[in-house]
């Protein structure tokens, strides 16, 4: 796996997609043409199934999807079986599958119980238990209408917004939020249960590697932040502007200003002050998993939730393309970009800027809309299909 620093510039396309079960596809093969297959264009009316499309692609990575949907609410109504994904992946010349799936737990008498569904993926023939497991291989990056408000929205979504970006330069970031929130459960269960109390020995050997957990987590933050800030820019910066990123919490302060160690035994003292008032309301009130991503206006020294609907727009896809931009830089491995919607948002002089851009990157981008026409500029360096009830037919002329 190529390390942060270690430029190749390694480019990776979905060759070939198939899905079963998926949203309204019962079945779908798509396999694109050699020829421009690093830009597909997606168009048709409202409820045809592009967005469907986008979110089977971002299961080919870790995560929990663009949609963030329960698996069991994803699979065809034509069918009793649970839905599959799975991509040919090129990449220096080479194919490789992966995939994934769902499997149904089981009721009281022996049926397929959806409300216990559980994914898990497959790389070539291997079977693992955990999405994360996907991260060495894929990367994927995507922009929704629904992430519009995203600088207005709370912090959590901004949170998981910023942890899926780390992931993308540091697979093991993952693992180390899994791990976290995992022991952060163990020790607040043992505090419920004891009313602010517990086992003391129990306890102390819990918060010692939640520390370490969080320490951990906090540092790969800080170090992506600065990866991702180096990446940040636009050729037409008047039209998308760069904006001025920081992380907020007690998690990275002490990480920024303290060694490891210290910090680790800093917010060990921090989790047992709060034991009791952890244990009565029932959640854990320090650590990483409170952090935020703020965000200002370059120019308006703004907050970006404070700056207009379409300055909010630019600066999030400033932000997305910077990570983009990160990725190819740092980690030598492009991502997969998924733009949905994106063009009927912009006037012409910023889609023509925007297609530019992405066609600089030389990285497969899937974008969807409406009208096939507001994705004229990018004629004869794209393929087209046209989607209607599940169904894709190739737009040759487009």
């Amino acid at each position: 796996m190529t390390k942060p620093g270690h430029k190749t510039e390694t480019s990776i396309a979905v060759s070939q997609l198939d899905l079963t079960l998926f949203r309204n596809y019962p079945s779908l093969r798509l396999t694109l043409p050699e020829a421009n297959r690093n830009l597909v264009v997606l168009s048709g009316e409202n409820g045809a199934g592009k967005t469907n499309l986008l979110e089977a692609i971002s299961y080919l990575g870790p995560g929990r999807g663009l949609r963030g949907a329960r698996l069991a609410d994803i699979t065809h109504n034509a069918g009793p079986g649970p839905w599959a994904v799975s991509g040919t992946l090129v990449c220096d010349g080479k194919n490789q599958r992966i995939g994934c799936a769902i499997d149904y737990g089981k009721g009281s008498g022996g049926e397929a119980n959806k409300g216990r569904a559980r994914r898990y993926v497959m790389v070539d023939d291997e079977r693992f238990s955990s999405a994360s497991s996907l991260a060495p291989y894929l990367s994927v990056i995507w922009l929704t209408p629904r992430m519009d408000r995203l600088f207005q929205n709370g912090a959590s979504e901004r949170r998981r917004f910023f942890d899926q970006l780390v992931t993308g330069l540091f697979p093991e970031h993952a693992s180390q939020i899994s791990a976290y929130e995992k022991t952060m459960r163990e020790r607040l269960r043992l505090l419920v249960d004891g009313g602010g109390h517990g086992d003391e020995a129990w306890l102390a050997a819990i918060e010692r590697r939640m520390a370490e957990y969080a320490t951990a987590l906090a540092a790969t933050r800080l170090e992506a932040l600065q990866i991702l800030k180096a990446n940040m820019k636009f050729k037409k910066k008047s039209l998308f502007p760069v904006p001025v990123i920081a992380l907020e919490g007690d998690m990275e302060d002490l990480v920024s200003t303290l060694p490891a160690l210290e910090a680790e035994e800093k917010f060990t003292g921090l989790l047992k002050k709060a034991r009791r008032v952890d244990g009565y309301s029932g959640r854990t009130t320090k650590g990483p998993h409170k952090t935020d991503l703020v965000a200002w206006h370059p120019l308006k020294s703004m907050p970006a939730g404070q700056c207009s609907t379409g300055e909010q727009k630019a600066m999030l896809i400033a932000l997305i393309f910077g990570a983009v931009r990160s990725q190819i830089s740092a980690r030598g491995r492009a991502p997969l970009l998924l733009l949905d919607e994106l063009a009927a948002h912009l006037d012409e002089e910023r889609r023509r800027a925007l297609f530019d851009e992405i066609s600089d990157f030389g990285i497969q981008t899937w974008m969807t809309g409406t009208d096939a026409g507001l994705f004229a500029p990018l004629k004869g360096r794209a393929t087209f299909f046209h989607v209607e009830d599940g169904t894709l037919t190739e737009m040759k002329n487009a």
